[in-house]
This record gives structure tokens, C-alpha cells and sequence, in this order.
């Protein structure tokens, strides 16, 4: 669209030097500010970081403006009862909408744009102003199957139990998020399945617009692997029962002694020192390297180097990993489930299902063969990752935006028609 719109954004999460939520709400509020006008309504805790970098490189961020909500945290009473997260985000939520509300008099917006945290059960309360709303990526709609539960362990296996059946009453009971469906112009889900689970649950049409963008520096080429060169592996998550790297660990037990590889393990979490004790009883320890917690450009740079990165998530929307994984030339041996699904091809990865954890090692494994003993056919596997990147880029997210936010604010309009084989 020619016309500039003044946009509030709402990014709790919004960070330039992290991943996951921040890393999202930093990526839309700048994708929006390559064509718009952005006042974005985000936490106190990015203020330093975000400072840190506009000062690097004003000129980048002339169309950005920050306010900075506080919010209170019960950290004593979260250690107790987890869900008071919950609870002290929601009144962070009130309080950001009594600044946009208050800004909307100065500034007087064309279009709001609800981004960060992007779960269903938060749109906040923006929809409150009588300004179009947009919402989303939105995620968080999906069960866990049952079936995964019990590869999780015990306390994983609760856990998602319970998530399960909250998120099956929230859907069903929830009442802001029905009003805010209801009246905004637009959403956009993060995946397909979101976008089935949103016209379900709410019966609103969307926008599939993949959450996740590529990291600011993306690889011109891929690592090759040489001759003799053992397969290097690499994996990166928090150290959670969701993130399953005990299926990896698995996985690399079932492997021909005569293939080469070695495996990078990037985060860290309650469950490093449970999986590095399973690697030594299954005589994969010696191979793996643990690297923890790593700043995110050290990171890329460390799975640049890779020859296959592996995901094992239970659980997930589509991971900044991924994408991270596709930008560096790296191809993805992922689960055949959630966001993974929209983003791998076979044209960039291998996906398998996961019907039981035994067929999933198994297949799993069979993929690090075949990788291990086929160079070429993973070379064609990286130079898709690297073309597949591209297609999340956030400039191809700007112009979705921009097109979504034309079709918002044209007069009469009350829902958006989704634009049917947009995939990014």
C-alpha cells in the first residue's frame, strides 16, 4: 500500500538480541516500520537492549518508537503456583492498553497490531479502542497428542497433561478472547493448523504468516563436508522435557559404529544433567559436546558449521532454531508435526512421524545414515535450506503486513479474507 499508517504495536516480548518471543516481536515491529509508523508498547526489561541497539544504528529505526510498560513480577508466588505468570501478564496487558489508549489521543492510529506473546489465551485488551486491530501470528490453540505424553517422563508427561485440558477449557470458556476475535479486522495464525484451530474455535478466517524470520545475518553458502569428515550434528533448545533430546541420544545409540559424526548440543536447562547421564549409559557421551547457553550470534555461527541440525521437539510452534538451522545453509531432520510442518520440504530436510519413540529413533537414525553416506544428495538438501530461508524473510513479511493492513482499514471492511497459498 502507498499510504502510511500510524500502527500501535503491542510486543511485551520484543528484543534485538534474542530469540523465540522477543526475537518475534522485534522482528514485526521492525517489519512494520519499513513502510509504517510504529509506536510499539513493550516491557521495561527490553528498554537497555533495545536503546543499545537504535543507538548503534538510528538511522535503521527513524519509524520506531518505544514505550516501556513495567510489570510487576510475584517471583516468590510463580515458584509456588506457576500459573501466576499468567495473571501478572494480563495486568501488564491492562496497563499497556491504558498508555495506547492514552497515546491514540496524541498520536490518533490508524491500525493496532496485538503481536507479542502470541498465544491465543492473551490478545490483550487494544480491541477495547475503536481503531482496527490486527492479531497474531497466533499459536498456542494446539494439543499436545496424548500419545507424546509418556516419552516426556514423568513430570514432563504431567505437565503437558495439564496443559492439555487448561488449554481445552480456555478454548471453550475463555471470554476475552472471543471478544477480541470477534471485533478485530484481521488475524493472522502461525501455521495452517493454527488457521484451521482459529476457525474452529473462533470462526474467523486468516492469514497463515510464519512467526518465526531468519536472523539478521543469513549465509551466502553452506560447510561442506570432506572426505573422511565426520558428520557433525547439531541440536538447540532449552533443556526441557518438551524438547526431547533424549530421542536424539537414542537415535545416535542405534547408528552403525561405522559412521562418523559428532553432535553439538547448544542451551541448557533442568534436564542437562538427566541427558548427558544418558549418553554416557548409551556410550554416546564421548561424541557430544555441550556448549550451554551461547549469545545468539555465537550460536548461528556454531550451527553455520554443521552438516545436519536435528529437532526433537514435542511441543512447538515453529522454533527460531528452524529457520536459524535453514538461514545458515544447515538442512532439518524434524518431527512431521506442527509449524515444522509448513516450513520443511524435501527440497531442504527429511520430516518423520512419530507414531511411537522406538519408530521414531529408528527413522531418525536412518536419516543420519543416509546424510552421513550421501554427500551430494546433502548438499542439494543444503542449497534448498538457504533458498527455503528466503522465504521467510522479513521484508516478504512487511508486504504481507502491508497488504493485510490495506484490506483492514478500507471502509466497511470487518474480517479478513484469507489470500489463499500464502505459505510464509
Amino acid at each position: 500500500m502507498d499510504r502510511r499508517l500510524k500502527v500501535l504495536v503491542s510486543a511485551y516480548a520484543c528484543n534485538p538480541y534474542r530469540g523465540s518471543e522477543p526475537g518475534i516481536g522485534w522482528g514485526f515491529a521492525t517489519a512494520i516500520g519499513q513502510q509504517h509508523d510504529v509506536w510499539v508498547l513493550t516491557s521495561e526489561a527490553n528498554r537497555l537492549d533495545i536503546e543499545a541497539e537504535m543507538g548503534a544504528h538510528p538511522e535503521s529505526y527513524v519509524n520506531l518508537h518505544f514505550y516501556y510498560v513495567p510489570r510487576v513480577r510475584w517471583l516468590a508466588l510463580e515458584t509456588i503456583w506457576p500459573p501466576s505468570y499468567l495473571w501478572t501478564y494480563e495486568l501488564w496487558q491492562k496497563a499497556a492498553y491504558r498508555v495506547g489508549a492514552a497515546l491514540h489521543q496524541q498520536v490518533g492510529f490508524d491500525l493496532m497490531h496485538m503481536v507479542t506473546y502470541g498465544t491465543f489465551r492473551s490478545p490483550g485488551y487494544l480491541w477495547r479502542l475503536d481503531v482496527p486491530l490486527v492479531i497474531g501470528p497466533v499459536e498456542g490453540l494446539d494439543n499436545t497428542p496424548w500419545r507424546y505424553l509418556p516419552m516426556m517422563g514423568l513430570k514432563g508427561g504431567l505437565h503437558f497433561a495439564a496443559r492439555n485440558i487448561i488449554n481445552s477449557l480456555h478454548k471453550r470458556f475463555l471470554p476475552v478472547p472471543k471478544r477480541a476475535f470477534r471485533k478485530a479486522a484481521g488475524v493472522i495464525a502461525a501455521s495452517e493448523g493454527m488457521q484451521e484451530q482459529i476457525r474452529r474455535w473462533y470462526g474467523r478466517e486468516s492469514e497463515v504468516i510464519c512467526e518465526i524470520g531468519p536472523p539478521p545475518v543469513m549465509a551466502d553458502d553452506f560447510t561442506r563436508r570432506q572426505p573422511q569428515e565426520a558428520l557433525r550434528i547439531s541440536w538447540s533448545a532449552q533443556h526441557m522435557p518438551g524438547k526431547a533430546l533424549h530421542l536424539l541420544i537414542g537415535a545416535l545409540r542405534r547408528l552403525d559404529p561405522r559412521v562418523d559424526w559428532s553432535l553439538d548440543i547448544l542451551g541448557e536447562g533442568p534436564c542437562t544433567g538427566k541427558w548427558r547421564r544418558l549418553a554416557t549409559k548409551l556410550g554416546v557421551e564421548e561424541r557430544c559436546r555441550w556448549h550451554g547457553r551461547l549469545p545468539r550470534t555465537e550460536a548461528v555461527s556454531l550451527v553455520h558449521k554443521s552438516h545436519v541440525f536435528v529437532i526433537t521437539s514435542l511441543h512447538d510452534m515453529t522454533s527460531t532454531v528452524l529457520i536459524e538451522a535453514l538461514s545458515q545453509g544447515v538442512p532439518v531432520v524434524c518431527p512431521d508435526h506442527f509449524g515444522f510442518r509448513d516450513v520443511v520440504t524435501d527440497d531442504c530436510g527429511i520430516k518423520m512421524p512419530i507414531r511411537t519413540r522406538r519408530q521414531f529413533e529408528s527413522d531418525m537414525a536412518a536419516a543420519i545414515v543416509r546424510l552421513a553416506g550421501d554427500e551430494q544428495w546433502r548438499q542439494r538438501l543444503a542449497e534448498g535450506a538457504l533458498r527455503r530461508a528466503e522465504d521467510f524473510s522479513w521484508k516478504g513479511k512487511a508486504q504481507r503486513l502491508s497488504a493485510i493492513y490495506a484490506g483492514c482499514t478500507t471502509a466497511g471492511n470487518t474480517e479478513l479474507v484469507a489470500a489463499e497459498g500464502y505459505r510464509t
